[in-house]
């Protein structure tokens, strides 16, 4: 009763700041998606934080360690030099931009017949494609905890329950697999209400108070989940297996012997035939994204605050609570699980088992935790999913009301300009749709870390040219357009002949091929796929760029007054009379700094997680110094951080 009443308390309080926010976010867009331009920096912060704090990602960090080792989390962390490279470079200029969406940016910076086509493709692209994508695999993490704490199945009237069955079993419909001791119609129930809930929960303060709202949610949020994450650290640490077996690294050197125990606990790849593909990702992962430039949330987080220097505040806020302090915890809880939950080795490459360990971190909760701390965590875990959700909603949303329907729609098309409470109604529906789509993406997934690596494939074509974009001033439509139709062209074909997608029989054809050294096998290798997309990607940015018309020059140095850019700006820099070449000195200071500061964040992350959970053999004198050089860092970028804006 106590675990219900705190979660019970968290959804009140939500909906009530949700209300709270309604009046203001019903005034205009710039009200209801930007709240007003007025977000400070550490808010704006740590907003980023509680949505990339999802629900769905203790379970990958959780099923990322038993797969591959702690060093897979680099996958994660190397994110890091695209936060920081949007705090010290792009989030000022998301700022002086004055848009209220990343695909409004387009008719900003280009010029052309087709810049209303490219603004309206984005705005489905990123809105509704990828944000569905990202929002589906947020919901599967969400039916995974599902499963474990709302068993509607005991809960609900027997003959009401009966009736939900029996409509399910005519239908047909399956989200989900069977869980233990149901059937596929009793799992698919228990689902669709759970979802139902979450979702009806989520949309509700998110559609009412808008940007406001979500950011105020989203500050209580966090605290809730970092307390519940360091509740459930600690329950780990000190639990009888882990303490009988002496702590986390001679558990697992005791279950899984010395050599399994040193690829585990790993903070670097082993040498050999996983090298290069590790070295392969890690180097191009972060900068062949769909978020390279901020696109997206984060970017709208930066357009939120009320200057320059709170923008850059923000995204160093974001990457260090999210990158260091989360990481820390969820690597802990990862390890623990490890030895409280043991695996047998031969079991490591089993279909299934990855699906299996992603939902021993939620299995856990329910083992582990007292009541109350069970509580709380069950509230961090809504928290979790709810500031994720929120904010895919309000973002896809802005794209459905702002470009398409208010800019293609009315302005284009109709030759009319629409209300502000009409562009807010709007607003409020196009959520319903984007919800839809999420549940149709959700029922076919098999696993957090299949959903994450086909939408890293989906983003890998457009990263290069969205920082491209800034830096260079050839950068025209047809380059963005280009990347588009690469990534929804190449990727499914690269999925396809790798034999991630298809029919059955195909899958298990490619299978085979893939052993026998086949082609297939060639592109069922993910950092090839990578690496291919971004290769394309950079080609075709450069390509677009060279052989296609440029854009007017005219606009380029509105934009060029307006956003200040960094980088190569030299020609539009000479028709406006500059001769100092100042665009490139800025850049040049700012990836210095971001340069020092993500130094420092790396060296602390290795330093004070192999204290942590030391691999079998660490030096310790290595480990210290890892630490220390991280602290002593901070002075050396601290000022550039939070000091005030330099002048451009």
């Amino acid at each position: 009763m106590l675990d219900l009443l705190i979660v019970l308390a968290f959804v009140a309080w939500s909906i009530t700041a949700g209300f709270r926010a309604r009046r203001k976010a019903s005034q205009n867009l710039t009200e209801y998606f930007l709240a007003g331009r007025t977000i400070r920096g550490w808010r704006a912060g740590v907003s980023m934080a509680a949505t990339q704090f999802a629900a769905d990602t203790p379970l990958l960090v959780t099923g990322l360690i038993a797969t591959a080792g702690v060093f897979a989390l680099w996958r994660m962390w190397i994110y890091a030099l695209a936060f920081l490279l949007l705090a010290f470079v792009f989030s000022g200029m998301w700022r002086r931009a004055r848009v209220l969406t990343d695909a409004e940016f387009t008719e900003l910076r280009y010029s052309g017949k087709g810049v209303l086509t490219l603004r309206v493709l984005k705005a489905l692209f990123y809105g509704t494609v990828f944000n569905c994508i990202v929002m589906a695999w947020v919901l599967f993490a969400a039916v995974r905890v599902a499963e474990i704490f709302l068993p509607w199945h005991l809960w609900l009237p027997p003959e009401l329950y009966g009736f939900l069955t029996g409509l399910i079993e005519t239908s047909g419909l399956q989200l989900g697999r069977p869980a233990e001791g149901l059937s596929g119609a009793e799992t698919t129930v228990n689902n669709l209400i759970s979802v139902g809930l979450i979702l009806g929960f989520a949309a509700l303060y998110s559609t009412t108070g808008g940007l406001r709202g979500v950011i105020s949610t989203d500050v209580m949020q966090f605290g809730i989940m970092l307390l519940g994450t360091a509740f459930y650290a600690w329950y780990v640490l000190t639990h009888e297996r882990v303490r009988e077996l002496g702590g986390l690294r001679d558990g697992v050197v005791s279950l899984y012997g010395p050599e399994e125990a040193s690829r585990l606990l790993s903070f670097w790849p082993p040498p050999g035939e996983l090298l290069l593909p590790f070295l392969m990702v890690v180097a191009i992962q972060w900068f062949v994204q769909i978020n390279s430039d901020g696109t997206g949330y984060l970017a709208q987080r930066s357009m939120a605050c009320v200057s320059d220097r709170e923008a850059r505040i923000a995204g160093v806020v974001f990457t260090w609570l999210q990158i260091l302090f989360r990481s820390l915890l969820w690597m802990v809880i990862g390890v623990g699980i490890l030895i409280i939950y043991p695996f047998d080795l031969s079991d490591a490459g089993e279909s299934g088992f990855t699906a299996a360990r992603e939902i021993l971190f939620a299995t856990g909760m329910d083992d582990l935790l007292p009541t109350g701390i069970r509580g709380l965590m069950l509230t961090a875990m809504l928290a979790a999913l709810a500031s994720t959700l929120d904010t895919h909603l309000n973002w896809g949303a802005s794209y459905w009301s702002n470009d398409i329907y208010k800019r293609a729609i009315c302005q284009q098309w109709r030759k009319r300009e629409p209300s502000d409470r009409e562009l807010v109604l709007v607003a409020r529906l196009s959520n319903l749709l984007l919800v839809a789509i999420a549940l149709v993406v959700m029922a076919n997934l098999d696993s957090i870390q299949q959903a994450w690596t086909i939408s890293l494939l989906f983003g890998a074509a457009v990263g290069p040219v969205l920082v491209l974009r800034w830096l260079w001033e050839r950068i025209n439509l047809h380059s963005e357009l280009t990347a588009i139709l690469l990534s929804l062209l190449a990727a499914p074909l690269l999925l396809w002949l790798g034999g991630e997608i298809g029919t059955e029989a195909w899958r298990e054809s490619a299978a085979e091929r893939a052993v026998a050294g086949g082609w297939a096998a060639f592109f069922s290798e993910e950092w090839i796929r990578l690496v291919v997309m971004g290769g394309l990607a950079m080609a075709s940015a450069v390509a677009g760029a060279l052989l296609f018309p440029r854009t007017d020059p005219e606009v380029l140095r509105k934009f060029f007054r307006k956003v200040k850019p960094v980088g190569w700006w030299s020609e539009t820099e000479k028709t406006l009379g500059i001769t100092d070449r100042r665009s490139l000195d800025n850049l040049k200071q700012s990836l210095a700094t971001m340069g020092l500061c993500s130094l420092s964040l790396f060296l602390l992350l290795a330093g004070l997680g192999r204290l942590i959970v030391s691999p079998p053999g660490a030096s310790l004198t290595l480990t210290l110094l890892f630490t220390a050089g991280g602290l002593l860092l901070i002075p050396r970028w601290w000022k550039a951080a939070f000091g005030p804006a330099r002048s451009r």
